[in-house]
């Protein structure tokens, strides 16, 4: 499959624009200016292809489109926004997903083009576990929070099974129909986890159960709270319609100090 770069015969157009208009626009005009001529760029008939950019990626098939991404990452060819753009209009979900167990290359495309598509959280939740790399599980994690109610049980079995048990817990935070199962155990991990308190009240405001009120209440009122746990907190009882309006002093707390340093 023959190769273009496209984003490089648009870098040689842009040169050639910037010359002939030097000094004609401010660093902060070019930077509205360029988005615009990669546009027109893709709408403008390349000679030796007799078609325009978009029109080269439209004609082929999805096979042949995630095949050409593939070559691309593998020869290490700039990968265009319209090819991009091509692949992302279509979703073809199916044929992307081998790229998930491909080369890092491949995975971080078809991640960013997969998407929050349902038909790629099984093996979204299968990475989350398996891998190591910290910027694909948190990637994961992202795009499985907005299918949460599909993968509740799950989760939730995950969670029992020790299994990433926090970001099965952030995943469960994030689910719309409601479970006193999912309730109980974000209560339990809220109040067994002394350290992480910020981290737990933020689960809580995000799953929205006003019933969470008392735990969250009874633990803000505690005196060794930090001024970090104080503010997660405090926001975690608004978020979920409460209120606390109890005068606490936060002098000595060192991160009050960095926040009011005249406080």
């Amino acid at each position: 499959m023959k190769l273009y770069d496209f984003d490089g015969m648009f870098d040689e157009k842009l040169s050639e624009y910037i010359s002939k208009n030097a000094g004609k626009y401010k660093e902060n005009e070019w930077e509205d200016i360029i988005p615009k001529l990669y546009q027109k760029f893709g709408d403008t008939v390349v000679k030796s292809l007799g078609k325009t950019p978009r029109e080269f990626y439209a004609e082929m098939t999805d096979a042949e489109i995630v095949k050409c991404l593939r070559a691309h990452i593998k020869q290490e060819a700039p990968v265009s926004d319209f090819l991009c753009a091509e692949i992302e209009a279509r979703r073809p979900t199916e044929l992307l997903l081998p790229l998930l167990d491909g080369t890092q290359g491949e995975r971080e495309y078809a991640l960013n083009l997969i998407g929050a598509d349902e038909r790629a959280l099984s093996k979204y939740m299968e990475m989350l576990i398996s891998c190591d790399d910290a910027d694909i599980k948190n990637t994961c994690a992202d795009y499985i929070k907005e299918n949460a109610d599909l993968v509740s049980g799950e989760a939730l079995e995950n969670y029992r099974k020790n299994i990433c048990p926090e970001y099965m817990l952030e995943i469960m935070s994030r689910t719309v129909k409601k479970s006193d199962e999912i309730f109980d155990v974000l209560i339990k991990a809220f109040r067994g986890d002394a350290d992480n308190i910020p981290m737990h009240a933020s689960y809580l405001a995000a799953y929205g159960d006003e019933r969470a009120l008392p735990y969250l209440l009874d633990k803000i009122d505690e005196e060794g709270i930090t001024f970090v746990e104080y503010q997660e907190l405090k926001f975690a009882i608004e978020a979920l319609g409460g209120e606390y309006s109890k005068e606490r002093d936060f002098s000595n707390d060192p991160y009050f100090k960095i926040i009011h340093p005249q406080g």
